[in-house]
């Protein structure tokens, strides 16, 4: 069975499609794009490659395809390079169409390919982990890294559809599932204290009998967000609290080198930390502090860092967040568990205090 939600944003809406197996209603969607005298080109990695070639052999039979490196050194200004260059000799043209076939890294990636190549060619999302499933697939964000920090290259661009298979999940890694799970745990936590006391109460599982439709609300959830915040612009709430955890996050991952922790890792420590400037704000209890750890731990997560980190170099990540401003350092933090609110002017003492919590030094 097929289900679906729309994203609305006027001219860029689009659909968003579920099913255990959607391999049919894709191969039509491609027919027709073909049989109009559009190009179609696939962008993946290694890893779908090897673990999907069933899938991609039957679906994407005879269209060019770009196999990459699979991990987030992928996301960098030489992946969008190969990405560009490949769409170039594939004679696309602004009529194109990319198909983004991964995780995270692979939707950001040839996201940011697609809004580039020719000012902007369509493309469609067909994210292969959970944390893409729940999260970067919807919502058009899309980028890269630069040495710098996390993201700070990108565009809002937004797909023309996405479509998501639990099928996918079935030979998912155990880590990589568990690094999903980080995002469906930001849900809970930023505003549906129902699916956090869900989580709490039974650990989700590829297997799990409701997993399909966690994922549906999770995606429901950032649908509603973007629809009143695309571009991330309000600036007491909106499409910024997405980024709960993620300040810390970046900064982990940036410090620690792209790679030693996989994203939905870094955001579940950052949750932890995230926790715990709360507590120091005046907001959240001790108590709430450690059911945030204890989901986390749960679900398979880290909620310390595994070898500490600098603490100067972690403070100096967090000024080059996309959220902070000159000077002035915000953080997404827990009014309780379930609500959460960007505070603006966070004492820089504040958040070290929260660093060496989980493991900085």
């Amino acid at each position: 069975m097929v289900d679906s939600i729309t994203v609305n944003l006027g001219a860029r809406s689009y659909p968003i499609y579920f099913g255990s197996n959607l391999d049919t209603l894709l191969s039509a969607h491609i027919s027709s794009l073909l049989a109009s005298g559009r190009r179609v080109a696939v962008i993946t990695d290694e890893h779908v490659q090897l673990k999907q070639k069933a899938f991609i052999d039957l679906v994407f039979k005879g269209l060019p395809r770009l196999v990459l490196v699979a991990g987030e050194k992928a996301k960098s200004l030489a992946g969008l390079e190969q990405c560009l260059d490949f769409l170039s000799l594939n004679t696309l043209g602004r009529d194109g169409v990319v198909i983004a076939c991964g995780g995270g890294v692979i939707g950001d990636l040839a996201g940011f390919a697609a809004a580039s190549y020719l000012r902007g060619v369509d493309f469609i999302q067909i994210p292969t982990t959970l944390l893409a499933m729940v999260d970067s697939s919807v919502g058009g964000k899309t980028g890269i890294n630069l040495s710098a920090g996390k993201n700070l290259a990108g565009a809002f661009y937004q797909p023309k559809a996405v479509y998501i298979s639990n099928h996918f999940l079935t030979s998912l890694p155990p880590r990589e599932f568990a690094a999903g799970m980080a995002e469906v745990i930001k849900y809970g936590l930023l505003s549906d204290a129902s699916l956090l006391k869900q989580l709490e109460h039974a650990v989700l599982t590829p297997e799990s009998s409701h997993l399909s439709e966690i994922i549906k609300s999770c995606c429901k959830n950032k649908a509603v967000i973007v629809e009143h915040d695309e571009r991330e612009l309000a600036e007491h709430g909106g499409r910024a609290l997405l980024n709960l955890g993620h300040t810390f996050a970046h900064a982990i991952e940036n410090v620690s080198g792209y790679g030693t922790y996989l994203h939905g890792e870094a955001v579940a420590i950052g949750l932890c930390a995230a926790a715990r400037l709360s507590l120091a704000l005046g907001y959240i209890t001790e108590q709430d502090v450690s059911r945030v750890d204890a989901v986390v731990k749960a679900h398979g997560l880290p909620s310390r860092l595994s070898a500490p980190l600098s603490l100067k170099s972690l403070m100096q990540a967090t000024t080059k967040d996309k959220k902070s401003k000159v000077g002035i350092l915000r953080f997404i933090v827990l009014k309780a568990l379930g609500t959460a609110q960007i505070q603006s002017g966070v004492d820089p003492s504040l958040a070290e205090a929260a660093f060496r919590e989980i493991g900085a030094l």
